[in-house]
């Protein structure tokens, strides 16, 4: 079997568990790697040559790849939707909010909320933030 063979069912190996690993971005790296090491592979080179690439490639694919793949996983809140998107959004107190029970205006939308904030109460006005969606409940605090 070629060595170049080797390298790239090295690749799909990783590449199918990188698949399987979700939200490390580790293993695809290490796919692009030996993907570089086949090519040398296929073009004669050595196989420490070969291993040279897949080392070199794995470190600086991670070193360039993985950040860029992170800061994808991190969604800015503009772009979240539903729910996600009320998270920090400011609120307006419409009847007293407490642990048990309350009203917020949260964007032109009346919501029923709690505070966040065990024995933490908000009169009718206060301008509050909120912290977390519960179902159809805003979780708020000062």
């Amino acid at each position: 079997m070629p060595t170049w063979l080797l390298w790239v069912l090295a690749a799909v190996a990783l590449a199918v568990g990188e698949i399987f690993t979700p939200g490390l971005f580790f293993l695809g790296p290490g796919a692009f790697a030996a993907l570089a090491a086949a090519l040398v592979a296929a073009l004669g080179g050595s196989l420490l040559l070969c291993m040279g690439v897949f080392v070199g490639g794995s470190v600086a694919s991670v070193a360039l790849l993985r950040p860029v793949a992170r800061a994808h996983l991190r969604s800015p809140r503009a772009i979240r939707t539903g729910t996600a998107a009320l998270e920090g959004a400011k609120a307006l107190v419409l009847q007293r909010v407490d642990d048990t029970g309350g009203r917020v205006k949260i964007g032109g939308e009346e919501w029923s909320a709690r505070s966040y904030l065990p024995n933490e109460a908000f009169d009718p006005g206060t301008q509050v933030e909120v912290a977390q969606i519960e179902g159809a409940t805003a979780l708020v605090y000062k």
